[in-house]
């Protein structure tokens, strides 16, 4: 694999509700992405569908638990089929078990708990901010990516466009608060997981797979104390749509479409890769509205439009040419 410090570029500050990749590579051959392209976009929009009908069954932590080891097992599977050894030096490990509760464990807990007070459009629009955090995270752990102007506005605009997704001139009633206030701060442990693994693992000699399924088997085990300190019994009718939803939470949103997410990179590069954050919360619009009966005011696709624009100038998106062409930045390391 070669290294990250020769290829990453500013849309490398992405991020996304799957494992964060250690690194990425220049594609390696043009075209068949856009299938894995579209196909990562309709898993990760519908995940907020699917944590909002496990909720009819199941605690947070236990649809965080059940998602994490779904998809363990999932990866550890295609570890399994594909002959991939699994990290085991002590310096690895350790990293992946700050991801895994950086990027599984918590952010997972957290949206489902925001999730019991806000709809499933309103978590997934507020996911779409996540670039905002990982450049905020980016700028405290890279001198060398300190925010210049255009940056800092791109940032200041994407967090009033949450504000204006929230409708905080009506005022927030304390559940739909709290609700927000857990996934903002799901978005900020995403955002942390990029420049940390850019910082820590970038250059390993793992691949993908052996990091992910090495990640979501730490977090497996790490939530497994928790979940049965806090009660494994399930909170109401487990029915076939909660098996399907936990299923499809574990199987595709945090097992499959990571292979996709490296496929697109690897064949479309980073630039692309990048740009599924712009789908998720349409994907996530669209399934909540039409299947889950999730109302959509005016000033929710309003400020989803004011933070995708905050995102697009804080990765310096506008203004520039063909995806990917851009001047590459030195090392950030």
């Amino acid at each position: 694999m070669t290294d990250a410090r020769q290829t990453t570029t500013p849309d490398d500050d992405r991020a996304a509700p799957g494992p964060v990749p250690a690194a990425t590579s220049a594609p390696a051959a043009s075209g068949g992405w856009l299938g894995s392209y579209a196909l990562l976009a309709v898993m990760w929009g519908c995940s907020f569908a699917f944590i909002a009908l496990a909720l009819d069954a199941l605690t947070p932590i236990q649809v965080a638990f059940w998602r994490i080891a779904v998809g363990a097992v999932t990866l550890l599977v295609i570890a399994a089929v594909t002959r991939t050894p699994l990290p085991r030096d002590a310096r690895t490990l350790g990293h992946l078990t700050v991801l895994a509760l950086l990027v599984n464990a918590v952010p997972f807990t957290l949206f489902a708990l925001g999730q019991q007070s806000v709809s499933s459009v309103l978590a997934g629009i507020i996911n779409a901010a996540t670039p905002l955090t990982t450049l905020l995270w980016v700028a405290l752990f890279f001198r060398a990516e300190r925010p210049g102007p255009a940056r800092a506005s791109g940032l200041v605009l994407g967090f009033l466009g949450l504000l204006v997704v929230m409708g905080v001139w009506h005022g927030l009633g304390t559940g739909q608060l709290s609700g927000v206030l857990a996934c903002v701060g799901a978005i900020t442990c995403y955002g942390l997981g990029f420049p940390y693994t850019r910082k820590f693992l970038s250059g390993t000699p793992y691949p993908p797979v052996a990091l992910a399924a090495g990640q979501i088997g730490i977090a497996a085990v790490v939530m497994t104390p928790v979940v049965l300190v806090s009660g494994v019994a399930p909170v109401g009718e487990v029915t076939t749509a909660v098996v399907v939803a936990v299923l499809a939470l574990g199987v595709l949103s945090s097992g499959v479409a990571f292979i996709l997410n490296f496929r697109v990179i690897a064949r479309a590069g980073t630039t692309t890769a990048s740009s599924v954050t712009y789908l998720t919360p349409v994907v996530a619009a669209a399934v909540g509205v039409l299947f889950l009966g999730d109302h959509v005011t005016w000033n929710q696709p309003v400020g989803a439009v004011v933070v995708l624009l905050g995102v697009a100038i804080a990765q310096g998106r506008l203004g520039r040419g063909r995806a990917g062409t851009g001047r590459r930045r030195p090392s950030l390391r």
